[in-house]
């Protein structure tokens, strides 16, 4: 585990990456993108790995978005920059090859809301509130943008991001942004459900899986399912999909080994 602004840390094949700034809100600076891309890359080629949790120090923010203060000091060219560093995370995010969890306890907004959409599952505490403010301060929520529009209908979304105002967890739900709210003291005991269920399923299976579902992503019908078929294919010659039938029929809990 690092002291540093990001946190990394393996334990029960769940690899936990806590963004670790909670003076500043949690807000995102070169070091923790760096992070990211450092123990995003370590946990995929780790086999111990078999799921990986997003998450942040403290209970107050999951992620402010970008470290404004910062961000401004180093001129135009170094915000570009960092703009582009920040693209290829939520992409490497998103098409990452084993599932993603996402535990919001607190205000998740502006950046922070692209780490969150950008995982597979997102588990928030009800008391946490979400919203892309950039509008307030004259700037507009563009990057995570795309994020947005693949999970929430465009009506509400665009009110949203217009306003610039926070909503509640119950609010986000409905607009399709999370998977589950919570209570702040259920919080941990459903995230590790959860990931405890994720680590036991089949590693090969869930990574060809998800990489297909990633590719169709902006497909025709008639492409996407041609890609799915063979993909099934390279699905059920797997070693753990042997596995996995055989202890269906013989009533037993699978033992997969990713191969």
């Amino acid at each position: 585990m690092d002291s540093g602004d990001l946190l990394y840390r393996v334990e029960n094949n769940v690899a936990w990456l806590t963004i670790n700034r909670e003076k500043n809100r949690n807000s995102i600076n070169g070091a923790v993108i760096e992070g990211f891309f450092k123990y995003l890359d370590e946990a995929e080629n780790d086999p111990e790995v078999r799921v990986v949790c997003v998450t942040a120090a403290g209970n107050r923010a999951f992620c402010a978005g970008a470290d404004l203060a910062n961000a401004m000091g180093g001129g135009v060219g170094k915000a570009q920059s960092g703009n582009q560093a920040y693209a290829d995370l939520l992409k490497r995010i998103a098409g990452y090859p084993k599932p993603t969890v996402a535990r919001v306890a607190g205000s998740c907004v502006a950046g922070g809301t692209g780490f969150m959409l950008a995982c597979d599952i997102v588990i928030a505490a009800n008391t946490a509130k979400f919203g892309t403010p950039e509008v307030n301060v004259g700037l507009f929520p563009l990057m995570i943008g795309a994020l947005i529009f693949r999970n929430v209908p465009r009506k509400a979304a665009m009110e949203m991001i217009l306003l610039g105002d926070k909503i509640t967890a119950e609010k986000a739900l409905e607009m399709g942004m999370l998977t589950r709210v919570v209570a702040p003291e259920a919080l941990d005991a459903e995230v590790d459900k959860v990931l405890s269920t994720l680590a036991k399923k089949s590693p090969i299976g869930m990574k060809i899986g998800k990489e297909a579902y990633y590719a169709v992503d902006s497909m025709d019908l008639e492409s996407a399912l041609d890609l799915l078929s063979g993909k099934l294919s390279d699905v059920a010659a797997t070693e753990d999909a042997k596995e996995g039938i055989t202890a269906f029929l013989e009533k037993r809990e699978p033992k997969f080994t990713g191969k």
